[in-house]
């Protein structure tokens, strides 16, 4: 466990930890400490995870971590709503101070459809399921912050816990979008929104936050090339729906060479290519799929006609018959002015470095669709070294104990600084 210096918070002088210094900080930065009394229960946050890692569930069906998180927040005395957007947990905290304010806190709950390959004591117990991207880890900072913000209520008006279901599903079918089609900010109001994810690569200790996009939209698409099959010593007596495809998927690339703004970034990657049975036969059908990501609504709004057209002008210089399908699936995650700077300053009594101009990331998230409804903030937690295949969606990845406090008392800032 490591240890952490006195927080400002603390008035007994007994209770004081110091703080280990950090492994990188800029000149003359000073580390600043997370919440004293968080540090003091950070034994119990590393058992929680690592519960939930060795217990995790898919997307829709994470029930008995709802559980586990709803007798953990019903322990503290909070008031719990279980079944939000399937198995969504969301509790409710009221402070010492009256306020009208409402903040939302959000951490993500499922697991990948991965087989661990990690040997610990902690590994997952659920053949075929794992915990790759670390969202046992976000479940158990909230948790964390739960625990002290009920301890202490030293905020003013009232904090909304949103343990969210499916986000590893995303789009309109995840969980983001269906807790707020079910009524989430209508049943339990949140005036601005937060959440995190675990960065690998960034140092421990530090925070990554910008105003504006941060992360990408995510859209599918899918071509069918379709003619009539034939065998391969006789091309001519039909439409070679292989070369079509091969034209097709050279021509999706100038979308982001030649028709965007060099300086607003999207990238269209074809991921499948499915077709024919035989080396001797040319099928009579090749379907390509893909995603398309964006940073601006331009880029993104202009994607889907511009694959159309390529699709639609090479199948008519072939022969083929060609059939498009073009899914929205997660907006770009945009951070609030606002929040971005309130996100920085809960930051800065926290972390010992903050980033506030970190690269943006083609990934995608969907908490972007609460950004949408709500104003609100998204940063990145760093996670630490990611060699040994401590990377996201790796079969080696496990979340870095040692980042809990962090997390846990970030949220809680947050919560505490607030004021109507």
């Amino acid at each position: 466990m490591p240890e952490w210096r006195r927080s400002r918070r603390d008035v007994n002088p007994e209770r004081a930890l110091a703080v280990r210094p950090p492994r990188h900080t800029k000149p003359g930065r000073i580390a600043m400490p997370v919440i004293n009394r968080i540090a003091e229960f950070h034994d119990d946050m590393t058992q929680w995870r690592h519960h939930l890692h060795a217990n995790p569930e898919l997307s829709y069906q994470e029930q008995e971590t709802a559980r586990f998180v709803a007798e953990k927040l019903r322990s503290y005395g909070i008031e719990v709503t279980e079944g939000v957007g399937g198995t969504g947990v969301v509790g409710v905290l009221y402070g010492s101070r009256k306020g009208a304010r409402s903040i939302g806190l959000r951490a993500d709950m499922d697991a990948l459809a991965i087989e661990e390959r990690n040997d610990f004591a902690h590994r997952s117990m659920n053949k075929g399921v794992m915990h790759a991207c670390g969202h046992d880890g976000h479940t158990t900072m909230l948790l964390g912050a739960a625990r002290y913000l009920a301890e202490t209520r030293n905020f003013e008006g009232r904090v909304v816990f949103i343990f969210q279901p499916a986000e590893e599903m995303g789009g309109e079918d995840g969980g983001a979008a269906r807790m707020i089609r079910e009524g989430l900010f209508q049943s339990f109001g949140c005036d601005e929104i937060y959440g995190l994810h675990n960065w690998p690569g960034m140092d421990v200790g530090t925070f990554a936050v910008k105003a504006g996009p941060m992360m990408a939209s995510g859209d599918a698409f899918e071509i069918e090339v379709m003619s009539t099959g034939m065998h391969a010593a006789q091309p001519q007596k039909g439409v070679d729906v292989v070369m079509t495809a091969g034209h097709i998927l050279v021509g999706l690339q100038q979308i982001s060479a030649r028709n965007t703004d060099p300086l607003d970034a999207i990238v269209v990657s074809a991921t499948q290519i499915h077709g024919g049975d035989a080396y001797n036969v040319l099928p009579n059908n090749v379907t390509i799929r893909g995603t398309v990501r964006a940073f601006s609504p331009e880029a993104r709004a202009a994607a889907e006609p511009a694959i159309r057209r390529i699709v639609e002008g090479i199948g008519f210089s072939t022969g083929a018959q060609c059939k498009v399908s073009y899914v929205q699936q997660y907006p770009t995650l945009i951070n609030s002015q606002s929040a971005a700077r309130s996100a920085e300053a809960a930051g800065s009594s926290v972390f010992n470095r903050i980033e506030t101009n970190p690269p943006q990331t083609m990934i995608v998230e969907d908490f972007a669709f609460m950004l949408q409804d709500r104003p609100g903030c998204y940063g990145w937690i760093g996670n630490g070294p990611d060699d040994n295949g401590r990377i996201l969606h790796s079969a080696w990845f496990d979340f870095n104990d040692e980042v809990l406090p962090y997390g846990a008392s970030y949220f809680a800032s947050l919560a505490e600084a607030r004021q109507n």
